[in-house]
């Protein structure tokens, strides 16, 4: 939209969470909640975006002069109230005279089409402000969006002030805004304190304008987009909603979600069509699959990338700096770690490979692990196009094994293998006849020797 600016509030302490953490910076689908509403405000295109912190969001790296993505910082050092917590904005927005979406970081669900309804309200009417409201199943505490005839907004009755008629309204307040950038601290001036906490309240910005001959309209949104978020069952109650976003989108996208209710998604991750997802996968940030692959059940996926028509699992894990060349296989219990496994290579059971290369074609037998760390370092493992290396074996990196060169099973390799060679390294074999019957005679039936 044009002519936009937004102001997230992010300053409160979120002391229900119980959490040396800021609240903010709680995950949903892997990204902080704070970063949703940031993405939310970023679709919008907005001329300028202000977020302003509380001194815990501070001091956990955020400051007045960070510009990440466009974004400005200010601080509001004492918590005076959200109508204070707008005015923090000033030295950003006082010249700016498009529309300011007020929106809270800890109510991260807001849809950026919503918001964009919420300031056409705005523009439709010439309203000073419009205020988001919410119809919830149960209106409980929430304070009531009361309506004039013309259906502009009269006023926000808070529920404990509301009486018998008021407390019937269900229209509830979300708290979000899109006010007049020309008119905005104007009114904000003329908020005053006169409350039992003695702060500034947003919520008594509807009164100014009235009392200024001014209106405000209504923009309607549902009722899970506007779920705030204070403690830990709430995040829980919005990951949940989250996630059946993400994997309606997938699935709308063209990708097959097997059991999508056991499918977990990060905010991030990038389906391509045609590619499947069985039961009980959890992809973490970073990850995109390309078309035609298939993530089998139990799963787990984190910054990696599997190309066309790979297939994963079930019981993988690919960890974060992985690529997963096209029509390659990684199979049930097999983790692999920064490392590049290249088209149709196959690395199907119970394997480590970190830190390494393994070339197009390759033959991983069941069993192998690089072993990357030497209790100082991590070194790299290269397995050349072709090779095939037999289960049980140990590749003590740094080491290379060249195109087409077969290890034989339960070696441990610490130096490089020539291209097409083979390499065993193992204890010799011994065999001593009759051995074992002899053994037998000398023992009891319970295992004991004469």
């Amino acid at each position: 939209m044009s002519g936009v600016a937004c102001v997230v509030l992010a300053a409160g302490k979120g002391t229900r969470m119980r959490s040396a953490v800021p609240k903010v910076l709680h995950p949903l689908a892997g990204r902080p909640m704070v970063e949703h509403v940031l993405a939310n405000a970023r679709s919008l295109s907005p001329e300028r975006t202000v977020l302003v912190i509380g001194p815990e969001l501070e001091a956990a790296g955020f400051g007045p002069d960070g510009a990440a993505g466009g974004v400005r910082c200010v601080v509001q050092a004492e918590p005076l109230g959200t109508a204070h917590a707008v005015a923090q904005a000033r030295p950003l927005l006082e010249d700016f005279d498009g529309d300011v979406i007020v929106v809270y970081a800890d109510t991260p669900l807001v849809r950026a089409e919503t918001l964009a309804r919420l300031v056409e309200a705005r523009r439709d009417g010439e309203a000073a402000a419009a205020v988001l409201g919410f119809r919830p199943e149960d209106p409980a505490e929430y304070g009531r969006l009361i309506l004039a005839s013309d259906g502009t907004l009269a006023r926000i009755v808070e529920h404990a002030e509301a009486g018998a008629d008021e407390r019937a309204v269900t229209l509830c307040n979300a708290g979000t805004m899109a006010i007049d950038g020309r008119r905005l601290f104007p009114l904000l001036d003329a908020i005053g304190n006169e409350n039992a906490k003695g702060e500034y309240y947003l919520t008594d910005l509807p009164a100014v304008v009235a009392a200024a001959g001014g209106v405000c309209a209504v923009a309607e949104a549902l009722a899970e987009e506007v779920m705030g978020i204070n403690d830990r069952a709430q995040l829980a109650a919005a990951e949940r909603v989250i996630q059946d976003r993400l994997r309606r989108a997938a699935m709308e996208g063209g990708a097959t979600l097997i059991d999508p209710a056991t499918v977990w998604l990060s905010a991030d991750t990038r389906l391509g069509a045609d590619v499947t997802i069985g039961p009980n996968v959890a992809i973490g940030p970073g990850v995109a699959v390309d078309d035609g692959a298939e993530i089998r059940p139990f799963s787990h996926l984190e910054g990696v990338r599997v190309r066309r028509n790979a297939v994963i699992g079930p019981f993988a894990r690919l960890r974060p700096g992985s690529d997963i060349g096209e029509g390659a296989r990684v199979g049930n219990f097999v983790e692999v770690k920064n490392s590049a496994v290249e088209q149709d290579a196959k690395i199907n059971h119970l394997s480590y490979v970190g830190d390494a290369g393994v070339g197009a074609g390759a033959n991983i037998g069941a069993g192998t692990i690089t072993c990357n760390y030497d209790g100082y370092r991590k070194s790299r493992t290269e397995i050349g196009e072709g090779a095939f290396i037999g289960s049980n074996t140990a590749l003590v990196a740094p080491v290379t094994v060249g195109p087409g060169a077969v290890v034989g099973a339960g070696s441990v390799i610490t130096e490089d293998v020539e291209a097409d060679a083979i390499a065993v390294a193992r204890g010799e074999q011994r065999q001593r006849e009759g051995a074992a019957a002899r053994r037998r005679s000398r023992l009891r039936p319970d295992g004991t020797r004469d």
